[in-house]
């Protein structure tokens, strides 16, 4: 073997290396719509893919206001068919009564998008244009808000409702470095590797947010024991059944442990709560989730684990 062959199964073998080193790095990182979103007090993420293949025949038809209905016609692009992944920030607010309430969102929608479609809706209803990044960011007026969107690629989309820009212009830069298998938001820098492993939808940091009212969270009808800024990491898996998977990191064991008997507590009621409810989907799914609900305290963490019915996805 001469010297240039050498030469040439070394350069080979290098790049064979680096190319295995970059899949495996990849393969441990978020998804890039996540690693695109902007700093945020938490994040939600959803991959409607895998849901939408295996679960087609337990979703039922959507049913939507003729204005909803117009709209999906006029941009082209129908949730429910077309939506692969959803990643969303949130950020909290500093004025809940303002027009975002307690929390504003950033958004990246990947999916199959009728670019042209949709730019023309923009174009038609954009009160303001900005160039960026060299993108378009189209400024779209909403219920006194101001809605920001700018198509990022053929298969995706940024949306704000952040009062500034500086929302969607952080990822758009970030979109710049989607290559780099870690860059994202130092919350998924914290908190991503304790999210389980093929999760198809999950949320870090303080998810609860949406939910706050009155510096409590409430969900179904319930208040729950955690306030609005406790950091949650949150995942939905299909291990046979849907598996939902709560933690919540308190800020001490002795908290844990108190939060943990709270849920626990909350939980024993809501089921006594729902024995008379009447024969139906949702009141049956409900039950069934109360059902096998089980609370533990981890140290300073806080986990509820519970099945879910597929009924849940209609």
């Amino acid at each position: 073997m001469n010297r240039r062959t050498r030469r040439t199964l070394l350069i080979v073998a290098a790049v064979l290396i680096l190319l295995a080193v970059a899949i495996f790095l990849r393969s441990k990182a978020p998804p890039e719509a996540a690693r695109l979103l902007p700093e945020s007090d938490g994040i939600v993420y959803i991959n409607l893919k895998p849901i939408r293949t295996f679960f087609h025949k337990q979703v039922a038809p959507p049913t939507r206001a003729p204005e909803y209905q117009q709209f999906i016609n006029a941009i082209g692009i129908d949730p429910e068919r077309d939506l692969d992944q959803a990643a969303i920030a949130l950020h909290r607010m500093d004025n809940p009564a303002g027009p975002n309430g307690p929390v504003a969102y950033s958004m990246v929608l990947v999916g199959k998008l009728r670019g042209k479609q949709l730019a023309d809706w923009l174009n038609a209803h954009a009160a303001a244009r900005e160039e960026y990044a060299g993108k378009t960011i189209y400024s779209v007026p909403s219920e006194n808000r101001t809605v920001r969107v700018a198509q990022i690629g053929y298969d995706m989309v940024a949306v704000s409702n952040y009062p500034t820009a500086e929302k969607i212009h952080a990822i758009l830069d970030r979109h710049r470095t989607a290559a780099l298998p870690f860059s994202g938001s130092s919350l998924l820098d914290r908190h991503y590797r304790e999210v389980p492993l093929l999760s198809l939808a999950w949320g870090v940091g303080q998810i609860g947010l949406p939910f706050s009212e009155n510096g409590a969270i409430s969900v179904l009808g319930f208040r729950l024991p955690l306030e609005p800024n406790a950091t949650i990491i949150a995942s939905l898996r299909w291990t046979g059944s849907l598996r939902l998977r709560v933690e919540e990191i308190a800020p001490s064991e002795a908290k844990a442990m108190q939060q943990a008997a709270a849920v626990a507590t909350l939980v024993t009621l809501a089921r006594s709560f729902t024995l008379p409810l009447g024969e139906n989907a949702a009141n049956n799914g409900l039950k069934e989730f109360l059902k096998t609900a089980t609370v533990e305290q981890k140290r300073d963490r806080v986990v509820v684990t519970a099945a879910l019915p597929g009924s849940v996805l209609q």
